[in-house]
């Protein structure tokens, strides 16, 4: 069965950047999980979780481009 997606409806994400982001910012990116992996010089963070709306997720790209951060991946994660 195929899983659509609804522009009022929340959906799960996992969003990459190149760059070390600290776990301070959980409640300005709305409750995302932060991990980090690699080195500090090579670091790799990852976002993941549920964002409210597409509203919401161009909330969160556009704060990672204001801060400096080179995207590098946004992936949809359906729920199964």
């Amino acid at each position: 069965m195929e899983h659509r997606l609804a522009r009022d409806q929340p959906a799960t994400y996992r969003i990459q950047v190149q760059g070390q982001l600290g776990q301070n910012w959980v409640d300005y990116l709305g409750g995302l999980v932060i991990s980090v992996s690699g080195e500090p010089d090579k670091a790799v963070t990852t976002l993941s979780g549920k964002v409210l709306d597409p509203a919401a997720l161009f909330g969160i790209l556009n704060s990672l481009y204001d801060m400096g951060y080179p995207l590098l991946c946004v992936e949809y994660l359906p729920q199964l």
